[in-house]
Order: C-alpha cells, then sequence, then structure tokens
C-alpha cells in the first residue's frame, strides 16, 4: 500500500507547509495532492511543491473540469511533466451544481459525459497521433458553433507530453465510479470504509467491463482520503472530523441532490444522513456535526492514540491485500501521525 497526503484548500490566505511535505518525502510517502474549491486553485500550489522536492509525486485532487478547457488541463500536465522529470498526476473532477453554477457560473450538465470526453481530449493531446479533433455533446474541437470566425483547424502540441500520464477522478456516485473505472487510472473515494468496498465492486467492475482489455483492480489506483487526528481523548479528535463529515453530509449539494448523504445512506446511516442534512440545511452546524455516529468516524478515519491507529491501519492493509486499496491518502496528518503510519505501513 503506498502513502499519501493530501493538503486541503485553506482560508483568507493560502499557505503551504512545506515542512510537513518535506517530512512525507523524507519518509518515503509516494504523493502530496492539492484541493480546490472556490479560493485558492490546486495547480499553483502542486507547480509550487513539485519545484521544492525531488522525488515524491505531485498531484491535484482535484481540479474543477468547467473551469479549464481539456486543452488547458492538459497544457498544464505536460508542462508540468516536463519540468519535474514525470512526477505530476493529474486529478479532476465534476464538483457539483452549486460550484460549478454559483462559482464558475457555467452550466453543471451532465458530468458523466464531460469526464469521458475531458480525459480522451488530455489523452489524445498527449498522444500526439494525430491533430486534435473530437466532436462531442460539451467539446467541439475544432470550435464550428454559434459565433465561430470558422478558421479553427486540428492542431498538434509543440509540448510532446508523456502519454504514462496518470490521470485520476473524484468520484463517490456510482455512475461516477463506474466511469472513473472506464477512462481513469484511479480515483478518490472521499470516504470510505475498508470493509464495505462492496459499495464500490459492482460500479467498479461495470467500468472496467466497459474499458475492455482485461482492465481490473490491479490496473486501477483506489486511493482514499483518510483523516487522521492523534490524542488520548477519543471524542476530542473525533470533534474536527464530525464537523467536516456533516458538512458533506448536510450541507454539499442541495437536499435533493447531495452524493455524500446519498453515500452515508448506502453505508448504512439512513436516518443519520437525513437528520445532518435537515439540521446543517437549518443553519444548525454544530447539531448536525454531534449527530454524525462515532461509528461513521471511527470507520473511515484514523483517530485516538498511536495503539488504536495501529490496529485501524492493519483493516487498511488487508483491504490493500485484496487489490481495494492502492494509496491509503492521509488528510489533516501532523509530522508525528506521519512517522507513525509509515513506520506501520512502508
Amino acid at each position: 500500500m503506498r502513502l499519501g497526503l493530501v493538503l486541503g484548500a485553506t482560508g483568507a490566505r493560502y499557505s503551504i507547509d512545506m515542512d510537513l511535505i518535506a517530512e512525507a518525502e523524507s519518509l518515503g510517502f509516494d504523493s502530496v495532492w492539492f484541493s480546490e474549491a472556490w479560493g485558492n486553485d490546486a495547480l499553483t500550489p502542486a507547480a509550487w511543491a513539485l519545484s521544492r522536492t525531488s522525488r515524491i509525486k505531485v498531484g491535484t485532487a482535484i481540479i474543477q473540469m468547467q473551469a479549464r478547457t481539456p486543452a488547458m488541463a492538459a497544457m498544464t500536465a505536460m508542462t508540468l511533466q516536463s519540468l519535474s522529470g514525470n512526477r505530476f498526476v493529474l486529478g479532476i473532477g465534476p464538483s457539483g451544481p452549486q460550484v460549478i453554477e454559483g462559482w464558475h457560473g457555467v452550466p453543471f450538465g451532465r458530468p458523466l459525459e464531460r469526464t469521458r470526453e475531458y480525459v480522451a481530449i488530455i489523452r489524445q493531446i498527449i498522444d500526439r497521433a494525430a491533430p486534435l479533433e473530437h466532436h462531442g455533446y460539451h467539446y467541439q474541437i475544432p470550435y464550428r458553433g454559434e459565433g465561430s470566425s470558422g478558421l479553427g483547424k486540428p492542431l498538434k502540441s509543440i509540448l510532446h507530453g508523456d502519454p504514462a500520464l496518470k490521470i485520476y477522478t473524484g468520484a463517490i456516485a456510482p455512475g461516477g465510479v463506474r466511469t472513473a473505472a472506464e477512462v481513469a487510472d484511479g480515483f478518490f473515494p472521499f470516504i470510505m470504509v475498508p470493509e464495505r468496498f462492496d459499495v464500490f465492486q459492482e460500479f467498479l467492475d461495470e467500468g472496467f467491463a466497459k474499458a475492455g482489455g482485461g482492465k481490473g483492480l490491479e490496473d486501477f489506483d483506489v486511493a482514499p482520503f483518510v483523516r487522521v487526528s492523534i490524542g488520548d481523548d477519543l471524542e476530542a479528535c473525533r470533534a474536527p472530523i464530525k464537523q467536516t463529515l456533516a458538512l458533506y453530509i448536510g450541507g454539499m449539494g442541495a437536499r435533493a441532490k447531495n452524493f455524500y448523504n446519498d453515500f452515508a445512506k448506502r453505508l448504512g446511516y439512513a436516518d443519520a444522513a437525513a437528520e445532518i442534512q435537515d439540521l446543517f440545511l437549518d443553519g444548525k452546524r454544530a447539531e448536525a456535526a454531534a449527530k454524525v455516529p462515532d461509528k461513521l468516524v471511527d470507520d473511515v478515519a484514523l483517530i485516538g492514540p498511536k495503539s488504536r491507529i495501529v490496529e485501524r491501519l492493519s483493516v487498511w492493509q488487508a483491504a490493500a491485500a485484496k487489490g481495494q486499496v492502492g494509496t491509503l491518502v492521509v488528510a489533516g496528518a501532523t509530522p508525528e501521525a506521519l512517522r507513525i503510519i509509515a513506520e506501520e505501513v512502508l
């Protein structure tokens, strides 16, 4: 099982904990990832981290597809590939309608179809087998539609990218997981219970079958985000994770369209998911966090003293032995947590 580190969006001023990244690199972590929401972007810190490291891979988890054309994403990926000695990994995702329409001001549309087109265009650009042409629902290249000059022509990238570039997607809903298995090299489950791989298995198998060529888990990286909180007080360790889970289960989406809420229900927490959402959407965030079950936190995170974290890590390692986890991507980790995890896994 490989180890990764994810650094999320920050507050009013952006900063990168390069000391933490250096610690991860020295311990043998395989990758570090940056995310974006509606403040900082993910590609700028990825470039920054690549320039200040030498071995660890650096990726985006994720960039929002609708914010950049696929050609722009390919250009950026190839540039970072070239400058870093192929240490860059591209993670993409559709985000959600609140962000895409409320922040970027473009239609959320058909995200699964967009994902397929986006990945196909990027791969075509990097492969350089022919000048770029694509005629899909979301993207028409060259563009010949309303307002076009009619002068666009197929182009081939001047820069030679490496077709070995790995592309990951963010996914949690059945369709997203299925699409990831079909077109990507891996995916990021925002939350995962290692004993409940069944919530993904069917959809992964369907995607692999559609991809053909014998694709399976051995060719695909399941890279869950696993939050870490070390301490002797379990309630104190659970508290920040409950707040995060309440935000996603309760507020990341509308009442009738929340992928994280649906996922919690598939895990068996239907009543809690409904109550968390009701409270959160009523503005009662603290009450919503209090309703996040302790067991859910314990299932998806690594919390408590060292002995408890080591014990729970063994479950993740057992899942990895079955091919169900490729990279454990830790979030919220301190240097002490990185050392404990690396000592047990690497």
